[in-house]
């Protein structure tokens, strides 16, 4: 039975100096079922632009420092960025935030779909949860109301059953949900926030921090819209990056690969991770490739609202045992992880672990990780199980069994480090701050070890997609000397995009210019790009004391000792400790840190002045 929570202290409307916001959250407390709306200042959307910063900001200010990530005291934040209010390319994305159950430092998780427009038409630039329901709910959003639906009969359910049944439930056309499957519910670290079926809001644990609180999903829908400052330099933005666009190589293989192309651009670079991160070229990547995916299965090419880019490619296996099943996908990171970590060539079969993941709740990335961590615990005798690799089958066993907590599952549930911790296996995981890398070997692409090494929600390779730098020309991949210059251009121009909440792979045709004009189109703000980039370096800053916070050091600013003592490609790629540092050391001054990767006391006032 559904019922609408109390609401308190309505706020009044009030106009805001920076336009394209609404001015205000959504608190909604899970334990008392009530919810209110809070204004916030005009201070904040002008030191963080919204999206990440607005996200950031509140995580910080919001969250104690020390609290355990799957309690009440933890919360989760939801965010849309301004440029969803004006239909910009790239635009449908939504951001989550929380203290990771999976590293217990920042997280952070974006998702693409069709859930961001309506998340925003609710009317808000923020949606905090907090507290835990004493039982299963699905809310319900709306411009004029949260309404608590009991939810005890979807528990237990997966993703896409539940996504149909919630939006049955509410009955509204244009409605779009975000829910968690069985994974999230059995707090999995690593459990995922699904929407549209295949699209999900992967790293870090978002899943897991929403199950805690025993929300099974959320329906958002509304009409709202925020005035913004100059309509008509949006759409002269909009005509002028569409123009770019025409007959540009980048965007037709988007259209037609989607980025599956990554696939044979990475093994001929020899940095497409292997047999757990053994090797850097699977001999059998042609199999797996998206010239395979196209030939061999049915390829629908699908796309985001107000996206020219159509990556998604809607596969439906042809033949054999799978036949008849339809993922979007399977992404570049989900082929890597499954198709080169676990040896696994046959694309049906990757196809039908990805659903899985999907149905299920769980990051590809991690889960295929430690499916590739258990064939090397099993093949050094660490442990006994029947599994090896390229076993498909097998592997998709562990996948129930590690949603479903059970046998070797509960120890993988609990993620990387503390699998490693109870197999005697700490030398050979692959991680940064209990976060595994995606699908790109720093041993050849040095610049995206410094990349997974400081990023503050562990290895992470979307926060500057650096690795585009070193395969496109821009910067050789082997050297160390500049590397940490360019990447926090690449960082702070992304670090703009999720204050918009841009999709990343506009990155080659939204550039600094355009952020300028993008920014003082919708708010008003006449920035310079050297006034967006220091807005950028103060929410890196942010994120970086929230760590600091949570105890983080220098000592985890660094990359698995197994990357540096073992080189690939029959000795020819490798990256030194000494390597290493010297890029991280540059990172860190440039960032305006201290040499133990600190911000000083100045840079701490300009970025969270504010907050703490």
């Amino acid at each position: 039975m559904a019922r609408s929570g109390q609401r308190q202290d309505s706020i009044q409307e009030r106009g805001l100096e920076m336009k394209g916001f609404f001015g205000k959250l959504l608190r909604i407390d899970l334990t008392r079922k009530t919810y209110v709306q809070e204004l916030i200042p005009d201070e904040v959307f002008f030191r963080y632009l919204g999206g990440k910063g607005l996200g950031s900001y509140l995580l910080l200010k919001e969250v104690p420092g020390g609290v355990d990530p799957l309690s009440a005291d933890n919360k989760l934040i939801f965010v849309v960025g301004p440029a969803t209010g004006v239909d910009m390319w790239g635009s449908s994305r939504y951001g989550a935030y929380s203290k990771s159950p999976q590293t217990g430092f920042y997280g952070e998780s974006y998702a693409g779909g069709k859930v961001a427009p309506q998340i925003h038409g609710t009317g808000y630039d923020a949606i905090i949860l907090q507290g835990v329901s004493a039982d299963p709910v699905f809310l319900e959003i709306n411009e004029t109301a949260v309404i608590f639906h009991a939810a005890a009969h979807l528990w237990g359910k997966d993703t896409y059953t539940t996504e149909d049944e919630v939006l049955a439930q509410v009955g509204v056309p244009q409605a779009q949900a975000v829910v968690i499957g069985p994974a999230g519910e059995n707090l999995v670290r690593f459990a995922c926030i699904e929407n549209n079926y295949w699209r999900s809001a992967g790293r870090t644990g978002m899943g897991a921090v929403m199950g805690s609180k025993r929300v099974k999903g959320i329906v958002f829908y509304g009409g709202a819209a925020c005035e913004i400052a100059e309509p008509e330099r949006v759409k002269t933005l909009l005509k002028n990056i569409a123009a770019k666009a025409k007959n540009n190589a980048g965007v037709k293989n988007y259209q037609k690969y989607g980025t599956t192309q990554m696939v044979k651009t990475m093994n001929l670079a020899e940095t497409f991770p292997t047999q757990y991160w053994s090797e850097g070229v699977y001999e059998h990547w042609p199999e797996i490739s998206g010239d395979s995916l196209l030939e061999k299965q049915e390829v629908k090419t699908t796309a985001c609202p107000h996206c020219f880019l159509a990556c998604g490619k809607l596969s439906k296996v042809r033949s054999g045992r799978h036949q008849g099943l339809k993922v979007e996908g399977p992404e570049y990171e989900t082929i890597f992880a499954f198709g080169g970590l676990c040896q696994i060539s046959d694309l049906a079969e990757i196809i039908h672990l990805n659903d899985l993941c999907d149905r299920l709740g769980m990051d590809t990335i991690t889960a295929a990780n430690l499916a590739a961590f258990t064939m090397e615990a099993v093949k050094m005798g660490k442990i006994e199980a029947e599994l090896a690799y390229g076993d498909a089958a097998a592997v998709a066993a562990l996948l129930y069994d590690i949603a479903g907590r059970r046998g070797l599952g509960a120890v993988l549930a609990q993620g990387i480090k503390q699998a490693a911790q109870v197999w005697h296996m700490e030398d050979m995981a692959i991680h940064v701050k209990g976060l595994e890398p995606p699908g790109y070997d720093p041993r050849v692409l040095k610049g995206m070890g410094l990349a997974y090494a400081t990023s503050t929600r562990g290895a992470c390779h979307l926060r500057a997609t650096f690795y585009k730098a070193e395969l496109g020309g821009l910067i050789d991949p082997g050297i160390v000397e500049g590397k940490a210059e360019l990447f926090i251009d690449f960082e702070n121009r992304l670090t703009l995009f999720n204050t918009q909440i841009l999709c990343v792979f506009y990155r080659d045709l939204i550039l600094w210019p355009d952020l300028v004009q993008l920014v003082k189109g919708i708010t008003g703000r006449d920035c310079t790009q050297a006034e967006l980039e220091a807005a950028a370096n103060r929410i890196v800053t942010l994120t970086r004391v929230f760590n600091a916070r949570e105890g983080a050091t220098k000592d985890l600013d660094t990359l698995p000792a197994r990357l540096f003592r073992e080189p690939i490609n029959e000795g020819a790629n490798r990256i030194t400790p000494k390597e290493l540092q010297y890029m991280v050391d540059n990172y860190y001054r440039l960032r305006g840190w201290d040499d133990q990767g600190y911000p000083l006391t100045d840079e701490i006032n300009k970025a969270t002045a504010d907050v703490i």
